[in-house]
This record gives C-alpha cells, structure tokens and sequence, in this order.
C-alpha cells in the first residue's frame, strides 16, 4: 500500500503590530487605469454557507467615482452589493471541487464591461479520529496550541478492521506575508515536508509567478530542507497575492508527491494618500437655491486595500472663501464626495464664486492615524433673473423735425443687476400707449443696453405737434420665481414734433387734360397749381416752366394759369402716343425755400389737318402694255379717321396723261397705274396723280412719280440698254463716256512709267569726279560737325606726286566739292606749271586755304576738302618741316590772317603768355 506524503508547514507568523504602521508618504501612483484591482481573488469558505453569508469584496475602479456601476455574476447561486460585497444569495454547500466564479462590472459611463475570477478554497481542521474534543468549544488560542508545526494534508487513516484508506487533500490556508517588510532578507514562511522523506532523499522546488515566473526569484525554497522564504519587501498595490505550487521528487527526478498549491496573500498597510481625480474641480449652482441643492461631486481613490480602514476615505470641507453670508454656506458628503447648499442666501450680486478647499483622508476619516490629500472645488454662482430691468428715471424727453426717418430721438436708460450681456440683463422696450400709427419704435443698443426711440414713419407737424409715449421695459429672459416687475419699469416718453419749411405740392400729379391740335396761340388750357402744406406759415408760391421739350406752353407765375405759346401739332416729333408732357417747377419763399414739381400730360385730339402724300415716288414700267403695272398707295400723318380710304385720280390737265396713262383701284388703299397706249417711247415721265383722304372735310394733294418706261425682255423685265436708254442717254453718249475713261487711264499708265524712269536716272547718275579721282575713302556727309582729324583715317599716299599728270591736266581748274555744288561761281585760280616746283606745295596748301575762307558754301573748318595731286618723287623731302617746333617758343600770330574761321584758333594760341 502506497503511503502517503507528509508537508511539514511551518507558519512564520510574526507579531507585526507597530511594525505595520505608517510607512511615510509614497510616491504617487500612476495615472489611474480602469479596471478590477485583481484578475484573479481568492475566497476561504466553509463546506456549508449560510444565505446572505459575506464571503468576500472584491474592489472596482472606472476612476469616475465608481457612480452606477453595476456587478453580475454567471452563478444564479452568488450575487454581488453596489460595493463589490460577494455574498451567497441561499443556504448551499461547497462541491468537492469547487467552481470559478466570474464577476463582471459594467461601467455606464464608458460602456465596458470588466471580469475577474473568483477561486474558492475549503478550509478544513484536523480532527483526531474523526470526531471534535467535547465538552466545550474551542477557542482559537487553545486551537493554535493543539496544532502541530505539522500540517497533513494528505495524511492517510487507518480503519477499525486495520485497513488504510485514503482521505481526501487538505486545502492549505493561505500564507500572509505584511506588505513593506524591513526584513532581514531572505525571510523565511513556511516549510514543506514529505513524510517520505525518512524513506528517500526528496528534493523541493516551487513555481509559478513570483519564482521561476515574472517577477523573478520573489520567492524561493531549500531543496533539501523545504523552507521557503521570502527576497525583498513586498507591494500589496503592486501585486496583492500569488500563487505558487509546491513540488516534492527523488533525486532522479521523478514526482514522489504531487504538487500543492501554496497561496500567498500580501497584507495591506495604509501606506497611500487618497488621490483626487482632479486638483480643481468647477462646478455651479444658481443664486437662491434651496438648501440641500446638489453642487457637484468630488473623487478621491486610495490604492490601499478598500476592505480596510488603510482604503476607506471619508472627505471633509476645510475652508470656503469668501465666508458671505455664511462660512458654511456648503456641505460635503463623507463618502461619496457630494456637495450640496447647506444654508440659504446664495446672490450672484455680491458674490459670484466660491473656492472650497475639500479634504480626503483615509483610516475611515481618522486625522489621527490617516493620510490626508487636499484639492480644489471652485462653485460659480450661476446668475437667474432676480432683478428686473428699471428705468433710471421716470420720464424722458426728445424732439424731431417734421417729415424725417431712421432719427433717434431719445436715448432710454436703464439699471440692471443681473449679470451683462446675458439675457437675464438684455432689455426689451415695448410702447404701450400713445402712438397708435405707429410713427416710433425703440431698438436696444447692445452695448450700452439702452433704449433708443427711433422715428420709422414719418411724422407731421400740421397733424401731430407732440407725442406722449408709455413705454416699459422687460428683460430677454423671464423674471425668476417669485419675482415681481417693479414699477419703475415704465417710464413716459416726450416727443416734440419740429415745423420745417415743407415743399409745395401739385395735388394731381400727373395731371392729364384733352384738347384738339391747332388751338391757336395765346389759348388758355387749364390752371396748374400747388398747394402749401405750411398752413401755420404766410408764404407765397411762384410757377415756373422745368421742362418743356417745344416751348408750346407758358404759365403763370403767380396762379399757376397754362397758357399756349405756339400751335400744338399732334404730328409733331415732341408728341408720344397722342400725348405731349410738360414739367412745372412750384416754389414758395420759405427759408430756405422749398420747391416740388408736377407733370401735366396733353392728350392732342387729331384734326385733318395733313394731306396724304403719294408713294412710291419713283417707278418703271415696259415701254409695251403687258402684265407689268404699277402699285401706287398713299401715306397721312393724321389718324383715323382722317386717313383712308383714299382716292387716287389722273388730272384733266395735260390732256396727254389721261391719254397715256389709266388708273385702276384695287382697296381704299391701294391703286394700279398703267398704260392707257400700245407703246410709249422710252424714257422717263413725270405722272401727275391726285390723293384725297376721307377725312371732314377732305384734303388732296398732286403728287407727281417719276416713271422709267424701257424697253423689257420676254420676261418683263427691263433690259440694261433699255434701262440706260430709259435714264435719257443716247449711244453717242455712252460710247463718248468710254472713250473718256480709256484716256483717263492711259495717261495715269504713262505718268507712272515716267515716274519710274526719272528714279532710275537719279540713282545711275555719274559723280561729279571720277572714282579713280576721289581721294576720298567713302565718306559720306551727314548734317552733323563731326569730330577732329584724328577721328577719321586718310590715305596721306595721296598727295605725293602722281606718276602720269594725265588726269590733273585735263581738269577743270580750281577746288570743288564732291559733296555738294557751291551756290556762287567757283573762283578762278592762276594755272600752275605741269611739272611742279617742289617748293610751290607750301602755296597751294595757302592758295586753298583762302579758297576755303572766301567760299560761303565751304563746310566746317574740320571737314575734308579735296585737292589737287602734288605728283610723285617730290625733293622737298618731309613735309614734317611744318611741325610746330617742340621748344615752345613758337609764334602763332600768323593764325590771325588764316581769316575767321581761326580765329578761334588765333585766340588760344597767339598774343603771347597772360599775366
């Protein structure tokens, strides 16, 4: 028979007492996370449990205050309190193997759901043989002193016939180790002993979290001896329990008992201040409420173990500032944190905010022994419409002119307590009595909240010479509960209506009047006059003419009487419709004068009084009688009925046109002229033809149309020879025309020929010297001075003597410029030898020089002017002889008799050195 194992469970409960008292301030926990403050708990019942029996509190946090969160539970048989309390919900009895338990907590506010699972262990007692001592109940003293050093979790009984049966595992009870430990370390717990140890050489070990799990090495275990300790201090708020489980093997390794479980619960110590959710806290609460009126709600959590006084807070208020009227005028739940009004007197018009300092403490509010935060609550006392608005005084006064709009007459001011610019302070004017056409209304000024009363129709001062206006005044906002309107919420409004100089007026306006046209002149039509709206003032009103487009009409300046100054002709290019417009001007002598205007509209009755005027005026027909006629109408400036029917009619006189010519009348309107003949030569004939209109009495007129008779083809149409012939021009004249116009262009042809010739000469046209000749190298003259010798580059090979003298002696003697003709006869100079002296080079050059001098065409003293050759091989050697010698000491005086143009040049060099 297998024999069991023995654990040897050594309890190392020391007396902590003073030794788990305050620890000192922490550090502050983290930010708050929601959630359970364990995933997995663990409850320690009996086998049987009673209803309603509390079995364990399990701890919540939305880090909201934990307001209306709701637990659940997947058992019918377990239910858990509003404060995370599990109980049993009717008597029941723990299976053998008990089940897991979840719990779930919803959260309103953020809409999520948390679980954590709830384990439970049965704890069972040692019993000797089965049965308890009797006699008396034991008390756990005497229950400790009866109990070994040696726990049997496994112990195996013997029956009364000496047979061993096996009973069912021990559940070990928790281990409790005190959180903050100040050691020393490694502290031991417990020890776990096999009895087969007496057999075997056994070797212990523990895993799970907290040995060879996250966080590492917390605790640890002899091998041989089976004492297990504890490494460092522990943190309930870090992990609250662990759970181990315990092995026992040989020393090969294999299992010799199966593994315990070892849990290991970490005692909580008050060693963490209630911390505020906020630091400041606002809430608000309106004026003259009630007491007992909620406030707003503060949330203090403590990480310690809340099933404890370490996590019990309980607030208190410290301070209120201000302490008007009351230095309580607020009150604090100690547990949940509620503050509500606890006296009456709130008014926002003396105080509008209130700072309370609200205190948290743990150790279920214990000063003494607990720790203590502080936070913020700041309460706004919230306006409501306690005071009705009041005018500032009772009545008020304005003045406005006469016929104005959109003018503020009076300013309304009144006093108001609530707080501005809300609708409990915004003012509303209403004019009860005296103005019932509606002439004002008051709008708000929104920054000054004053009433302004502003005319919106206009007023009279002939009807109405003041106003005496009630107005009251009312807020945005209804006044609060309880409250009454005051009376000085109506107030009495003067309005002084001012006379102004008022225009005068045409009463009918337009004024229409009916007359014939032709009235002769000098008629009186009709009298045209204003009205003076100022009946309190003696002013006269003069007439005038503003507008009247065929000076027609004339009026009197002082009764306004029409008059007309010409005959008024309906046909007239001034009449619209039958009607002519006229526009009057009625000022009177006010200061400042006034003037209005009128219109007066003449409807022109038509007489007949315009004869009706043939048309077409000119036409053509075939010189033959064929199916080619002549449609002939008639056109009247009048109207019906002084138009048509018209009669169209040959003259008796000249005989010849009833001769040639007939008439035929298709309508009142339109007639036929053809040929009365076979044939009519060709040409043009003037037709005289007599119109008559229908009106009373008739009028007629001869009108003549100028016929074109030619010759037709056989379509009835005017031939272009025939037409020509028809305009009275023979053959002889065309062909004379078109004689004419070939000349004309001839001539135009050889004035352009001619042109064009004459261009061409003038561009091939031989210069006055030979090109070989022109010791010139392109220069061209420009209407400008140019510059001086050095700006331009000469061929000086050019005035040496030339090998032949051929082209020296055949020209023509004395100096020309190539450039232009000289205006006078050139000057004649001596002939010079053909074979030149070298030394007579010097009496050209000054035999030039005053050629240059006396020539009134000659250019400027800078130009290039053009001489003879000198010839080739001169013996007078270099001319550089000429050069102004280098000592300085030269005389310029001969520059004066170079003539005027050196003169310049004589006054810069010559008359010796200045003093």
């Amino acid at each position: 028979m297998r024999t069991g194992w023995r654990v040897l469970l050594v309890l190392l409960l020391p007396v902590w007492g003073s030794a788990a008292a305050h620890n000192g301030d922490l550090t502050v926990r983290p930010t708050c996370k929601p959630g359970f403050s364990e995933d997995d708990y663990t409850a320690f019942v009996s086998q049987n449990i009673m209803e309603g029996q509390k079995l364990l509190k399990v701890k919540f946090n939305n880090c909201a205050g934990n307001k209306g969160v709701r637990y659940e539970t997947n058992s019918p048989d377990f239910k858990v309190r509003a404060d995370g309390t599990l109980y049993a919900a009717h008597p029941l009895q723990v299976p053998p193997k008990p089940p897991v338990l979840r719990v779930t907590a919803w959260d309103p506010q953020s809409l999520g759901r948390r679980e954590a699972m709830v384990r439970f262990l049965v704890a069972e007692k040692p019993q000797h043989n089965g049965h308890k001592p009797k006699g008396r109940k034991m008390v756990p003293g005497e229950l400790a002193q009866q109990q070994s050093d040696t726990l049997l979790p496994w112990r195996q009984h013997q029956s009364a016939n000496g047979l061993r049966r096996q009973k069912r595992d021990w559940v070990i009870p928790p281990i409790n180790v005190p959180e903050n430990s100040r050691g020393p370390f490694p502290q031991q717990l417990v020890r776990i002993r096999s009895d087969k140890d007496k057999e075997i050489h056994i070797r212990y070990s523990i895993t799970g979290v907290g040995a060879d799990q996250p966080p590492m090495e917390v605790f640890s275990i002899d091998p041989v001896s089976g004492r297990m300790y504890v490494t460092r201090p522990m943190d309930r708020e870090e992990r609250a329990s662990y759970h181990l489980r315990a092995h026992a093997v040989d020393m090969n390794g294999n299992k010799v008992e199966n593994p315990i479980d070892l849990y290991i619960y970490v005692i909580d110590m008050n060693d963490n201040r209630p911390e505020f959710i906020n630091q400041v806290y606002n809430g608000s609460v309106d004026e003259g409420s009630k007491p007992g009126t909620y406030v707003m709600t503060v949330t203090a959590n403590d990480a310690d173990d809340s099933t404890t006084a370490n996590g019990m807070v309980r607030y208190r208020i410290v301070t209120q500032t201000p302490q008007s009227p009351s230095q309580n005028m607020f009150t604090i739940n100690s547990e949940t944190g509620d503050i509500v009004t606890v006296a009456a007197g709130l008014d926002r018009e003396k105080v509008q905010q209130y700072i309370v300092i609200v205190q948290a403490t743990d150790m279920e509010g214990n000063l003494n022994y607990g720790l203590s935060n502080t936070a913020t609550a700041i309460i706004t006392v919230t306006d409501v419409n306690d005071n009705p608005p009041e005018f500032t005084t009772s009545t008020y006064s304005g003045e406005v002119p006469e016929n104005r709009v959109e003018v503020v007459v009076a300013n309304l001011t009144v006093m108001d307590r609530d707080q501005p610019h809300s609708p409990n302070w915004n003012a509303i004017y209403r004019i009860i009595s005296g103005d019932p056409s509606g002439h004002f209304t008051i709008r708000t000024d929104p920054v000054t909240n004053e009433g302004m009363v502003t005319v919106v129709k206009a007023v009279d001062y002939e009807m109405n010479r003041a106003f005496m206006l009630t107005v009251m005044v009312s807020n945005q906002a209804p006044l609060a509960s309880g409250i009454q309107m005051s009376f000085q919420s109506t107030a009495g409004v003067t309005i002084s209506v001012t006379d102004v100089n008022e225009a005068p007026y045409f009463p009918t306006n337009h004024k229409l009047i009916r007359l014939e046209e032709g009235v002769p002149t000098g008629t009186v039509l009709t009298t045209f006059s204003a009205v003076d709206p100022d009946r309190f003032m003696q002013q006269a009103v003069r007439y005038s003419k503003l507008s009247d487009p065929a000076n027609w009409l004339n009026i009197n300046a002082t009764n306004g009487q029409i008059t007309t100054a010409a005959v008024l002709d309906r046909e007239s290019d001034y009449i619209k419709n039958n009607v002519y417009e006229a526009t009057f001007l009625a000022a009177d002598n006010g200061i400042p004068p006034a003037s209005g205007t009128g219109t007066l509209q003449i409807y022109l009755i038509d007489i007949n009084d315009n004869a009706p005027e043939l048309l077409p005026k000119e036409a053509q027909i075939c010189e033959k009688p064929n199916l080619n006629v002549i449609n002939i109408t008639a056109a009247d400036a009048d109207i019906d009925p002084n138009i048509g029917p018209f009669v169209f009619e040959l003259p008796s006189v000249p005989s010849a046109v009833r001769k040639n010519w007939t008439i035929t009348r298709l309508n009142g309107d339109y007639a036929q002229l053809s040929l009365r003949i076979m044939y009519l030569e060709a040409g043009v004939y003037d037709v005289p033809i007599i119109v008559t209109d229908s009106g009373n009495p008739p009028l007629y007129n001869t009108s003549v149309i100028k016929v074109k008779v030619c010759p037709c083809d056989e379509n009835g149409d005017c031939t272009t020879i025939g037409a020509v012939a028809a305009a009275g021009l023979g053959t002889g004249a065309i062909i004379a025309i078109l004689i004419c116009i070939i000349i004309l262009l001839t001539m135009v042809l050889l004035f352009v020929v001619w042109m064009k010739r004459r261009e061409k000469e003038r561009h091939t046209k031989q210069l006055l010297i030979d090109p070989e000749d022109d010791v010139r190298d392109n220069i061209l003259k420009y209407d400008e001075e140019g510059g001086g010798e050095e700006d331009q580059d000469y061929d000086l090979s050019q005035l040496q003597q030339p090998e032949t003298m051929e082209h020296v002696l055949n020209k023509t003697p004395g100096v020309r410029r190539v450039d232009e003709r000289p205006i006078g006869a050139e000057p004649q100079y001596p002939i010079r030898p053909v074979i030149p002296h070298p030394g007579d080079i010097g009496d050209f050059i000054n035999e030039g020089l005053r050629a240059a001098d006396n020539d009134p065409t000659a250019p400027p003293y800078d130009s290039l002017l053009v001489f003879d050759y000198e010839g080739s091989g001169s013996t007078a050697g270099s001319v550089s002889s000429l050069n102004s010698s280098s000592s300085g000491d030269q005389d310029y005086d001969y520059l004066n008799d170079w003539g005027p143009r050196f003169k310049k040049l004589a006054d810069m060099y010559g008359g010796g050195e200045e003093d």
